[in-house]
């Protein structure tokens, strides 16, 4: 999408499938009777504050995840509404940078016991190397990015030649800092978390492969998120996590508690978590303000957690409004 106006018509783009969060959160807001205009940023902050002043909201219902096309900007959005002295929904500035920084938000981690897997950081410029000590098979992805971009099949490497041809490809391709992180065998567990203080661990999805081969390893490429084709012919789904026993679904409550408040995420989250054979939670990564949308992983667990989604919804605006930035 190109630079955008104050009064922007986006009935049409509103249609489209790109935009199924926006118009299923502006559809809640008119269920719950919230009067509400809308404004879609592109590369101007001028605007955000045009719209403050006339439109005078009691609140921002954040959903920008990027600006100038660069999703590493998603903070500097939130930094910036933090200076207007307006509550918005979400996550805080602090909180969103930790987690996109995937280095960061694993040190922190990790310097607290929580298992997470070995890791290095190969910034752009520098010498491809791997360190001795992160052993095979391993993973490499883009530092900042979300929703699986940037990861595919190539990403699981399993040899110094692979590594460096992998790590050069990012670099390039994304221009952008690389994490190599041991792979971790074992199911893809994504919860969901909703609260500021008082925090509500919302019933756990899984990301589960029915048509692939048991010695093959299992990952959420984008194609995996995002293409129904490859989907459908991996028997890739989202659904609720089965044969958890209560012993260690509490245990994954307790732990994603903990990471929440260690990544200083407040609003909602969800986290990416694998679990081995040998029942061990090891996290993989945190997304704060995921997609919001009727029909995606989150909304799908509240609805489970008998919250439906226009009360999801007003669940996020009144923890906005709680929620003393300082």
């Amino acid at each position: 999408m190109g630079p955008t106006t104050l009064n922007q018509n986006l009935s049409e783009e509103l249609k489209t499938k790109d935009w199924e969060t926006e118009a299923n959160v502006l559809e809640a807001l008119e269920s719950l009777d919230y009067p509400s205009d809308h404004l879609a940023i592109f590369d101007n902050t001028d605007l955000i504050s045009q719209k403050i002043q006339s439109f005078q909201p009691d609140i921002i219902f954040n959903l920008a995840d990027q600006f100038k096309n660069n999703r590493a900007f998603d903070q500097n959005i939130v930094s910036f509404l933090e200076l207007q002295d307006v509550p918005f929904t979400g996550c805080g500035s602090t909180g969103l940078t930790l987690c996109k920084h995937k280095g960061i938000s694993k040190k922190i981690l990790g310097y607290h016991r929580i298992h997470v897997p070995d890791f290095t950081v190969i910034p752009r410029g520098k010498r491809i190397a791997r360190p001795n000590r992160l052993a095979f098979p391993i993973f490499i992805k883009p530092l900042k990015e979300e929703a699986s971009y940037g990861i595919a099949q190539a990403s699981f490497v399993e040899n110094d030649e692979q590594f460096k041809q992998r790590v050069a490809f990012i670099h390039e391709k994304f221009d952008q800092d690389v994490i190599a992180e041991e792979y971790i065998e074992g199911r893809e567990l994504y919860v969901g978390i909703l609260g500021n203080h008082r925090l509500q661990v919302l019933p756990i999805r899984e990301l589960t492969f029915k048509e692939v081969p048991p010695d093959e390893p299992k990952f959420a490429t984008y194609k995996a998120k995002w293409d129904e084709e490859y989907r459908k012919r991996w028997g890739i789904q989202n659904e609720f996590a089965r044969e958890l026993e209560n012993g260690l679904v509490q245990r994954i409550e307790s732990i994603c508690k903990k990471i929440y408040r260690l990544l200083a995420i407040d609003g909602y989250a969800r986290l990416d978590l694998r679990l081995t054979p040998q029942n061990e939670v090891v996290f993989i990564e945190a997304n704060p303000n995921p997609i919001l949308a009727r029909e995606e992983d989150f909304a799908e667990s509240a609805k489970r957690a008998d919250i439906p989604y226009h009360k999801l919804i007003d669940k996020i605006i009144n923890l906005g409004k709680q929620t003393a930035r300082d």
